[in-house]
């Protein structure tokens, strides 16, 4: 794979005003997944809620993501790519605005539910847009997605406690003014992309992941965000900080979650190969989570940090994976892909409290650090699956670098 930074006129960061308005809203929509964080205490506390109902606003969030990845391909090859971004973006104004409102916790779940339907049908359409528009090829557009993901990450988290301090209903609030911009940057700047000879039906992500390596990134994926979204939902109740420190702390993760998914991973990819880093990543994130549940708080808010490393690592790679294993079109590879995953990302915030209620505080990291291990066998086992099937596809890039 060559690297982005170095293309000249195709490298990463000379790409059409299409492509750095669609990344833009991006960065907006992924700062709503870690928005809540610091303020999750605040809203259980304002709304007279425990933590374990607290965590469905990412249960529902995630859940409704998940079902509406089997709609994205569907929606776009009918109404295009930028029609799709625009009600994706229109959706979660509409309900992020109206989360800020809520006067209880039943309320705020079922507008991030709605939220969530948005999110969906705008991330899923924006990878394949910048993918398809961007300068410099896959691997560029690939990086410039995830640096998009890591930057929204870290600035959520921020953003929440910024405008959580005084209310915990400003961050919907602020998220809908954001969205509402990169809406308006959407439309002004992206035009109508070239829509699929063949449009796409609500099975075609399901009948995509009857591809063995598309299938096997999917699986270990699952057991991977099982783990991610322990750490995202549920350590900031194990910290108990202020929002500000809160945020603070994840602005950190977030920040190493960028870094490492852009800069770093590539790098490590290039040297010991792709499949190689992400079974190495997947150990080093259990032994971390492992640690982030059974030290004291400093040894917990360090782990919490650092496993914002691991995390890029795996999110680029498992990218690339879910986009060159297959040979399917990469917006339906993705869409099924995202499917499968996202459901960890669901049951993670509504079991790690409940766990923690049924056990104590450490049990929940414990089992987090399990389904990391997990993730990193299907790997191992299946990497003849994640190969030869790269090579037989056409994906030379992920075929060459193991």
């Amino acid at each position: 794979m060559d690297d982005p930074f170095d293309a000249g006129a195709g490298g990463l960061l000379r790409q059409p005003k299409a492509v750095w308005a669609t990344a833009g809203a991006s960065v907006v929509a992924f700062m709503g997944i870690g928005l809540v964080d610091p303020i999750l205490p605040s809203i259980a506390q304002g709304l007279n809620a425990s933590a374990s109902q607290v965590s469905l606003l990412f249960t529902s969030y995630f859940l409704i993501t998940a079902f509406a990845m089997l709609l994205t391909g569907f929606v776009s090859s009918r109404i295009g790519g930028r029609r799709t971004l625009l009600l994706g973006l229109a959706l979660v104004v509409v309900f992020a605005g109206l989360a800020g409102t809520s006067d209880s916790v039943a309320q705020l779940v079922g507008f991030r539910a709605g939220w969530g339907l948005g999110n969906a049908l705008f991330v899923s359409t924006a990878l394949a847009v910048i993918v398809g528009a961007a300068a410099g090829g896959s691997a560029a557009a690939i990086l410039l997605y995830e640096s998009a993901l890591g930057l929204g990450m870290a600035c959520g988290p921020l953003l929440g406690a910024l405008l959580g301090d005084a209310s915990w209903r400003y961050p919907f609030f602020g998220t809908a003014a954001l969205m509402a911009v990169g809406f308006l940057c959407v439309a002004a700047f992206l035009k109508e992309q070239p829509r699929p000879a063949r449009k796409t039906s609500l099975l075609d992500p399901l009948r995509a992941l009857g591809h063995g390596g598309l299938a096997t990134a999917a699986v270990s994926s699952f057991f991977y965000n099982y783990t991610f979204f322990t750490v995202l939902a549920f350590t900031p109740f194990v910290l108990d900080m202020t929002p500000y420190k809160s945020g603070a702390v994840f602005f950190g993760w977030g920040v190493l979650l960028a870094v490492f998914s852009v800069l770093v991973a590539p790098r490590l990819q290039r040297r010991f190969g792709s499949l190689t880093v992400l079974g190495g990543s997947l150990v080093l994130l259990a032994a971390d989570v492992l640690v982030l549940g059974c030290g004291d708080h400093t040894t917990a808010v360090v782990c919490t940090v650092l496993s914002g490393a691991f995390i890029g690592v795996n999110n680029t790679v498992y990218t690339e994976l879910a986009l060159g294993v297959s040979d399917a079109p990469r917006p339906v590879a993705s869409a099924g892909y995202n499917f499968v995953r996202w459901f960890a990302a669901a049951a993670a915030p509504y079991f790690a409290p409940k766990i923690a209620e049924w056990t104590d505080l450490h049990i929940p990291f414990v089992v987090a650090a399990v389904t990391a291990l997990l993730g990193a066998l299907v790997v191992v086992v299946r990497r003849g699956a994640l190969t030869h099937e790269a090579q037989a596809s056409g994906a030379p890039d992920l075929a060459l670098a193991n």
